[in-house]
Order: C-alpha cells, then structure tokens, then sequence
C-alpha cells in the first residue's frame, strides 16, 4: 500500500496558486488518460497494465526457473532503463547483501575497462569446489547500437564464446524491440533467446516489460507479485488519482517558484537504487526547454554527514521527498550495554528500525524547520506487490507532471545531442 504525506510541502505553498495547479494537473491526468498529449505513441507502460499478457509473465518466469537452476552468475548487460528498474527491484526486496544463486551482476552501464576487466577476471575465478561459474548474459537494447551496452557486450559475447563455445547462444538472451536493430540481426544469425520490448515504451518506462521482468524473476523475485501490484494501482487511479494529483500540483507550484532541486532519499539504504530509478524517470523526462526540477538521490543516514548540512542551511532552492518504510524487515535490537562507558543505555531494547525512524522523523521536522518543502511517499514494508504499486505510480505521476510543463514526457532530446558529440569524437560516420 502507497499513501502520501503532503503537509511538510503545504506550509510552503500558497494556496492559490496551488488550486489553480490542481486544475492543470487534472487536465494533464486527462490528457494522460485519453492519449492526447505529446508522445501518446509512447503510453504503452498503461496499456499493458490495462491488458496483462499472463502468457508473457509465465515465458519470463520459466526462463527464469530454468537460469536459476543452472546459472552462479547473471549479467545483466544495459543503461539507463535497461537495467535501473530491475536492480532498483532485486536490492529492495532481497537486500544489498547477495542472499542466493544466481549472483545478479551488472555491465554495459559505463564506460571503463578496468571494471569489465575486473569482471572477467571475477567470473573466470572458480567456485570453492574448484568448479568454473556458470555464466548466463542478457542484452538489453532496443537499438542494439547504444555506446555503454554495445562495447560492453561485444566484449562478453567474446568471452562466452571462447568459454563454451557453440554453447554460449544458449546462455545469451537479447531483450530489444520487436524488429531492426543490431541485436536482432544477431539474433537471426545466432539463435539467441528473445524478449521484446514493445514499441510503444520506452527504456525509463520499461520495468514491467520483459527488460526488468527477466533479471527480477531470475533474482527469485515473484513477478505476478510485482506486475500485479502494478495492475492494482493502475485501477485505483483510474478511479481516483486525487492525492498524486495534489502531490502533482505542488511539485509544480515549488518548480513555478524557483525550487531548482528535489532531494529524494530513503533511510533504507535498500532504496537507494530505487531513488536512483526515480532520478532517471524525472530527469529524463522533465529536464527540457529550460524547465523541471533537477533530481538528486540521497543515501540516508549516510548522506546527511555529507549533504546534510547543505540542506539544513544551504539555499532555499531545493524540496524533499522521503520514501518511507513504514514495517521493518528486521527485528535485531540494541542489547543493554555491558560496557556503560558506550553512553548507549538509552538505546537498549529498542529495535534499529525503531531508532532509524526516530531519525527520519527528527530529519524531516529539522529540514521543514529549516525552510525545506518535504513531502512523504510511505510505503507500507518492501515486498513485490507493494514496489509495483510504487512504480506505476511513479510513472503516472511523471507523465502527469511534465504534462503540465507543456513538454514531451517520453523523448529525451539532449541525449541524443550527446550522443551525436561522442560519436564524432570517436571518428563514426
């Protein structure tokens, strides 16, 4: 269950101005809703939620099965949406710690030798039975020719090759779209397993298709869970979306006001990649025309001895959004101290969940005291269900907000003016 928390934003707000907001924001909810908005080509992150294509979650979960009975190690081998929604999913629900078979790791976000050398050598390292690991690699790119992932692949395309031979097309799957594109010609002439990514979603959207469904279902993560939980959101806002349509409308009175940063952080560190999920979905698809707010992910309680002070005194440019945990997936407890000179007495007995959100709450008052615009997003405790739900709203939240920027939601314009100066630079035609 996902609830929002508005009143630590209100304060700041006039209300107005946030009324007249409130009224774009349901007009930008309409256009999301009937398609007639810039990019309606690009809404298929709704209609497969308002169409469950079961047949395609049982092919994903049977592969999945299957990898996991053989595989130790799972590349996942993309960037930007291509591997940020599925890693945001594997951490939060099974802990930064690895806790299974396969280990779930990740390349084609970058660009540095060093790390995918490293790498090599990681998987080359045999298993303490003296066994090599048994690797398994998925592609994910729906032009195949994406920098970061290409050369990334291209190396561990080789390197399977020369480890097992005409069997490593069996232990390579390409997710990418339905048709054209580098991998798909690779797929024709190497018979590698394939999954599509429809046309009509793009990468920052793209989670509940098969790019993130792959890589959560072969971490052991129950996807009907997670889709479904999205499915469930998806009817409850078709019914009433008033309280993310009030949290829409705030977020563009702050961004009409000058806010020029919203902090987004978490104190459970397990969140950390699903802030950085959020960050690509925001500022990819606000940041245009001069126009949005610019996302920053925080690390609680760790980055408040690093940004924190910033925040508290710094200027008053920026907003807050906590995502909030409300039940613990732990129980472990502060014994009483047995050396008193710790000066810890005060916390025995109490569970580390319990003195984590003591320091959320003191956090959140210090911020709104100190002049910050802070918003709650509570989520009821870290399961499947629960971070689908997160992530619809999440996507229907940002097509409705940048709706009322009066840009595209779903391009991404400057990342093709980057791209095109890197190639020259590279000498590509």
């Amino acid at each position: 269950m996902i609830t929002i928390n508005v009143e630590g934003a209100l304060r700041f707000a006039d209300k107005k101005s946030v009324a007249q907001a409130l009224e774009q924001a349901k007009e930008a909810y309409r256009q999301v809703l009937t398609g007639a908005g810039p990019g309606n080509e690009w809404l298929g992150w709704r209609h497969l939620l308002q169409s469950p294509n079961d047949a395609e979650l049982d092919r994903v979960e049977r592969k999945a099965a299957a990898i996991r009975e053989e595989a130790d190690v799972f590349i996942v081998c993309g960037i930007g949406g291509s591997y940020l929604g599925a890693k945001a999913v594997i951490e939060a629900v099974n802990g930064l710690i690895p806790n299974g078979k396969p280990e779930i790791l990740y390349a084609g976000h970058q660009i540095s030798g060093r790390y995918l050398e490293q790498l090599i050598r990681y998987l080359e390292e045999p298993k303490a039975t003296g066994e090599a690991k048994r690797v398994y690699l998925n592609v994910i790119s729906k032009s195949g020719t994406t920098l970061e992932t290409a050369i990334a692949f291209k190396v561990f395309r080789e390197w399977m090759e020369k480890q097992y031979g005409d069997e490593a097309s069996r232990r390579i799957i390409a997710t990418t779209g339905p048709e054209g594109g580098v991998l798909n010609k690779m797929i024709d002439e190497r018979g590698y397993d394939k999954y599509i990514i429809p046309n009509d979603v793009g990468g920052r959207f793209s989670v509940l298709t098969p790019v993130g469904l792959l890589p959560i279902a072969v971490a052991g993560i129950d996807i009907q869970s997670l889709f479904y939980g999205a499915v469930k959101k998806f009817r409850e806002c078709e019914k009433s979306a008033d309280d993310m349509l009030e949290y829409a409308a705030l977020r563009y009175h702050f961004q009409e006001t000058d806010k020029a940063m919203d902090v987004i952080g978490s104190f459970e560190p397990e969140l950390n990649a699903f802030t950085g999920w959020i960050q690509q979905l925001l500022g990819e698809s606000e940041g245009k025309e001069g126009k949005g707010i610019f996302p920053v992910s925080a690390a609680y309680s760790t980055d408040l001895h690093s940004i924190g002070q910033m925040i508290q005194q710094g200027k008053r440019n920026m907003i807050e959004t906590f995502l909030v945990v409300e039940e613990s997936g732990s129980r472990l407890t502060v014994s009483e101290s047995d050396f008193k000179a710790d000066e810890l007495d005060y916390l025995s007995g109490k569970e580390f969940h319990e003195i984590n959100k003591k320091a959320l709450e003191g956090t959140i008052e210090a911020h709104i005291e100190g002049g910050v615009p802070v918003f709650r997003i509570n989520i009821q405790k870290l399961n499947a269900q629960n971070l689908g739900e997160l992530i619809y709203f999440y996507e229907l939240f940002t097509a409705v907000y940048v709706y009322m920027l009066q840009v595209n939601p779903f391009n991404q314009p400057g990342v093709e003016d980057y791209k095109k100066a890197m190639y020259r630079n590279l000498g590509k035609k």
